[in-house]
């Protein structure tokens, strides 16, 4: 048995009938290049002996009676391979649209917690002979790095694959309630040691944050306030997503980079601002002041590489969607986000994996049932959206034999914030992953075009 953390469990609390807490992806691929055709039984074959590289993949939840303290991880002992891998086929032509259309009601279906959280289904009749893969997680079992590791797991460097050894597996028995709260007895025990240390890191940091606050107001763009302004996609949601996904050149990225300065992600902030001040503008919606955008942050040391679970952290920065100038918005991107790490590093980087330890989860997830109700993060907002930027290997990379051409994630949105942006780079591409509430963004293509458009610009510019 394995305690899920505070952050962990935040991800299962946050649920509600129209937020969901997993997150997902599409790999495209091209199975000519496999040495024999990709079926459903190649696929769950290759899964199952790779299990022992996906630890999540066969474990399952034990909650705590009355929601007193965190859930535990178990090996599932009724664990089913063929419940989890699934196939189905677009109908003709098979366009990117379908595709689009079909992974987001997928991605709009929420995870059965009486089993292992987590569903793969193989996609045909893509145009062009194509095929592709969604799987989901749920989030309260991998962030963004951990994800990209499982993907690791079960991809190769070439279309014969790789073999790899079995490892002996074996299932727990579900333990009883009195068992749980034993277990849970001792884990409540260490939490005043935990509250002394954080307090602690807390008061250490506060004259390096004063610091960095006063710095910060000779940035273009100071740092945001309590509240982001308001937006259309600021608002409660609904169970009904849409998805929208399109690869840009990494090379364009860094052409961009090298001749505006600044970083590969102060680019895909740019792009990110530009296209948000695009949408915003054709709907007659654009704040005069910058949107706020929430940055997650890797904080897994090299010790914890290939463990499960989220370490995760998150900055706030500045989106300049009120500058007219693309060039202008892409010097104050870097500002933004240079003024943000400053922030965010003089801060204990455990803070927020600290807070929630101490939340319970009955009462956590009363709290976000509440809020859902009252609409309160549609009235007090911190952030208006996520940007996430999660690094991937420079190569060729194969599925199963087949070549893998394009992998675009499928994020979590939540009350208040009912537009995500992914982005995962991934043998010289920038895979874009845009989804929203269906109601609250209908033309989410429209932004990922403009994404294009604002690359153009800025190529043109950096050139």
């Amino acid at each position: 048995m394995q305690q899920l953390t505070g952050l962990d469990a935040a991800f299962l609390a946050m649920e509600t009938p129209s937020v969901f807490g997993h997150v997902g992806s599409i790999c495209v691929l091209d199975p000519s290049t496999a040495p024999e055709p990709l079926t459903l039984d190649r696929l769950t074959t290759m899964i199952d002996g790779r299990l022992h590289l996906l630890p999540p993949f066969r474990r399952r939840l034990v909650t705590v009676p009355l929601g007193l303290d965190q859930p535990y991880w178990i090996e599932d002992p009724h664990f089913d391979i063929e419940y989890h891998v699934r196939e189905l086929a677009l109908p003709a032509p098979g366009d990117d649209k379908q595709l689009a259309e079909q992974a987001a009601r997928l991605h709009a279906r929420p995870l059965d917690r009486s089993r292992p959280l987590w569903e793969l289904y193989l996609i045909h009749g893509l145009q062009d002979g194509r095929m592709a893969v969604y799987t989901k997680v749920h989030h309260a079992a991998i962030d963004g790095v951990s994800g990209s590791e499982l993907l690791t797991a079960v991809l190769d460097i070439t279309p014969e694959g790789r073999s790899v050894e079995e490892v002996p597996w074996k299932a727990e028995k579900e333990p009883s309630a009195l068992e749980v709260l034993a277990r849970s007895a001792v884990s409540l025990s260490g939490h005043p040691f935990r509250a002394a240390r954080m307090t602690y890191g807390l008061l250490r940091s506060v004259p390096t944050l004063a610091m960095s606050l006063r710095r910060d107001s000779d940035v273009v763009l100071p740092s945001a306030g309590l509240r982001a302004p308001a937006t259309p996609f600021n608002k409660t949601i609904s169970p009904h997503r849409r998805w929208a996904f399109r690869t840009l050149p990494l090379d364009d990225l860094k052409t961009v980079k090298n001749g505006l300065g600044g970083t590969v992600n102060d680019v895909v902030m740019a792009l990110s601002t530009g296209a948000l001040r695009r949408w915003l503008i054709e709907h007659d919606a654009l704040p005069e002041g910058p949107l706020v955008a929430a940055v997650p942050v890797s904080i897994r040391s090299a010790e914890e590489k290939g463990a499960n679970g989220n370490k995760v952290s998150t900055m706030i920065a500045a989106l300049p969607t009120n500058l007219a100038d693309p060039v202008e918005r892409m010097h104050a991107c870097s500002a933004a986000m240079q003024a943000a790490k400053e922030q965010h590093g003089a801060l204990p980087a455990t803070l927020l994996s600290d807070v929630t330890q101490f939340a319970m989860p009955a009462l956590a997830g009363q709290a976000a049932r509440l809020a859902a109700r009252v609409r309160l993060l549609e009235r007090v907002n911190p952030f208006n959206l996520f940007i996430s930027n999660v690094p991937g290997p420079n190569v060729a990379l194969y599925y199963a034999g087949a070549r893998l051409l394009g992998y675009y994630p499928l994020s979590a949105i939540a009350d208040g914030q009912g537009l995500n942006i992914t982005v995962c780079s991934l043998d010289g591409g920038m895979h874009f992953g845009l989804i929203a509430d269906r109601e609250l963004v209908p033309d989410l293509d429209a932004m990922v075009g403009y994404l294009e458009d604002e690359l153009a610009v800025l190529v043109k510019a950096a050139s």
